[in-house]
């Protein structure tokens, strides 16, 4: 996979891109990162890539001539064009399902923005519009650091257990169980002791039914979305039983 970042302060990617799994990704060759301070593709000799809006009102809007231009200089010799993903407050909240889509893309372009956002003109590039929440940032950079990292580790190869993507929380619909590791008694807190049995059967069931407590618990609606099995159905029956 190629990601192509546009951004005015690309050195603010070169810890996260050149640390933990992402550098090991890049490293074994499975994904690759550019950064390009899309200033150098403004046309006048102050790459000046901001303006005053039409219509007036406060803060200034980042001008279309110098993304269009990045984007073609970056696509010009692509058959199939890329996801071009415009970071923004107002776009589709990101998802591990939105993560899993795009990890089966060859090349994703992300377009940060600063001030009052992109010329409306940008939207024309573009293939998605993502968020990462409810809030405002100072820049599109965090969120693209946060949604190249929720890609990146679903390529296969990139951690060091395949399942571990598979089972995480969200991936499969709902919240993950617990985890424990030695010691089995740590200050008096213990581990479960079906974790201890070496009974496989009953460990799965376990997890299953941590599972279902914690999105019960805390993520009741992601529950709604979720297609049961008998067995989880017969589960979540029985802790739905016990609140009342």
């Amino acid at each position: 996979m190629k990601i192509d970042v546009l951004t005015l302060f690309p050195d603010m990617f070169t810890g996260v891109f050149g640390s933990s799994m992402l550098k090991q990704a890049s490293d074994k060759g499975i994904v690759s990162f550019q950064t390009i301070d899309f200033r150098e593709y403004a046309a006048n000799k102050h790459r000046k890539v901001d303006d005053y809006p039409y219509g007036g009102g406060a803060g200034m809007v980042l001008s279309p001539q110098p993304i269009f231009d990045a984007v073609a200089a970056l696509t010009e010799n692509e058959k199939k064009k890329p996801r071009i993903i415009m970071l923004c407050p107002q776009g589709e909240q990101h998802s591990q399902q939105k993560a899993a889509e795009l990890a089966e893309e060859e090349h994703l372009i992300f377009l940060c923005g600063h001030y009052e956002g992109f010329d409306e003109r940008v939207r024309h590039l573009v293939t998605d519009e993502l968020s990462i929440g409810d809030y405002v940032l100072t820049g599109g950079e965090l969120a693209a650091m946060v949604i190249a990292d929720s890609v990146v580790r679903l390529l296969p190869g990139v951690l060091g257990n395949d399942e571990s993507a598979v089972t995480d929380s969200y991936s499969t619909g709902l919240l993950e169980h617990p985890h424990y590791t030695r010691p089995a008694d740590f200050r008096g807190m213990k581990v479960p002791d079906v974790l201890l049995s070496g009974h496989h059967a009953k460990i799965e069931e376990w997890r299953m039914e941590q599972s279902l407590r914690r999105t019960l618990e805390r993520r009741p609606d992601l529950l709604k979305g979720y297609e049961l099995t008998a067995k989880e159905a017969d589960i979540l029956k029985r802790l739905t039983d016990k609140q009342e």
